[in-house]
């Protein structure tokens, strides 16, 4: 469980694509402990549950990402 300390010092951030503004949103943002740990949380729940990733999870979602494993096509 990751406490309120470990998340005071997050630099969150969203996508520069995402359309949305009224905060339908997924933020991401490393962990200040230089773990490099990423804290992943949605924007409009910013007082919910956290999900924390290692650097090892992280850099295989955005090595995943970038090689388009995510396209969903609509149904």
């Amino acid at each position: 469980m990751i406490t309120p300390e470990e998340l005071a010092g997050v630099a969150w951030r969203i996508s520069s694509r995402s359309p949305d503004t009224g905060g339908q949103c997924v933020e991401a943002g490393p962990l200040a402990d230089g773990s490099g740990r990423v804290a992943v949380r949605h924007s409009r729940r910013r007082d919910a549950e956290v999900i924390v990733y290692s650097r090892a999870e992280w850099q295989a979602f955005i090595g995943g990402v970038k090689n388009g494993e995510f396209d969903f096509s609509p149904s």
